[in-house]
């Protein structure tokens, strides 16, 4: 079970923000990963060495070359071509995953805040349940009964970010919900939907943003790690988890088949967490104030 944070009421992005956001090392080398890797993604909708899905036996296991910057695999397929495609499984995964966590736990989060008493119980407890199922071992029982796929390793994921942002958002509501000018509003006759959707979720809309952040790169390393069981995405659409999966058996031959999709999960994965620390940073104003 994951320890509940520590709420922390984040400044909101303002002057000066970008001049510090240039002279945090952390940032710029997370922006600048995160930004290659959108890049790599949106690249490959227009252009590739070669296609994705073409079989070429004769030019199978080929050494990085003029030809073939990164080499070939055990079907001929051009490497650079299959990470860049493969980016894009990253990136819909990510993005698809840590929405469903983020709209549906933020919303449960809300709820528990807002109502307080049993629903508060209620929603935690349920939290708590949801943190006994890892992604891993959702999508394997999702897979059981509906079949492996990009779809269910992303349904697997959302559900597992669920309850880890219904408790930073609970958590961080309670904080803002004992402030005066929330006192203030309830004092003016507000209910308690106004005052969430006016007061609660715009202040706390800076620790999501960075939790988001962070969850991205869980999410894409959840990706990976499926797509190498054989539960994440299917052939022949390129994926760096199957990549590996693949290259695991031609290590002696070709070990850079393995080396490429490895470096480029973990750039990734490095890059967005150093984003989200820097957020973070950046965005809390009692570190802020520390710099």
């Amino acid at each position: 079970m994951s320890a509940v944070p520590v709420p922390i009421v984040l400044a909101p992005v303002g002057r000066g923000f970008w001049r510090r956001a240039l002279g945090h090392p952390s940032f710029v080398l997370g922006a600048v990963l995160s930004l290659l890797l959108a890049a790599a993604a949106l690249l490959s909708f227009v252009w590739t060495p070669y296609s994705p899905y073409e079989v070429d036996m004769p030019a199978k296991l080929l050494a990085p070359g003029a030809s073939h910057w990164m080499g070939t695999d055990a079907y001929g397929r051009d490497v650079v071509t299959l990470l860049l495609v493969g980016a894009r499984a990253s990136i819909a995964v990510g993005v698809i995953a840590v929405g469903i966590g983020l709209l549906i736990g933020t919303a449960l989060g809300l709820l528990a805040s807002a109502r307080r008493g049993w629903v508060e119980e209620a929603i935690m407890r349920l939290s708590d349940f949801g943190f006994a199922f890892p992604a891993i071992l959702s999508a394997i029982m999702l897979t059981a009964v509906f079949g492996a796929g990009m779809v269910n390793a992303i349904i697997a994921i959302g559900i597992y970010n669920i309850p880890t942002f219904a408790r930073i958002t609970r958590a961080s509501a309670n904080a803002i919900w004992a402030r005066e000018f929330v006192l203030a509003a309830r004092a003016c006759g507000k209910g308690a939907f106004s005052i969430t959707v006016e007061h609660v979720l715009p202040n706390i809309l800076s620790v999501l943003i960075v939790q988001a952040t962070i969850r991205f790169a869980i999410a894409i390393l959840a990706e990976a790690a499926l797509s190498y069981l054989g539960l994440g995405t299917q052939p022949p659409q390129p994926s760096w988890g199957r990549m590996l999966s693949e290259a695991q058996t031609l290590m002696f031959q070709a070990p850079l088949l393995a080396v490429f999709p490895g470096v480029a999960i973990a750039l990734a994965v490095l890059g967005l967490n150093l984003l989200g620390d820097g957020l973070r940073d950046l965005m809390d104003p009692r570190l802020a104030r520390k710099r």
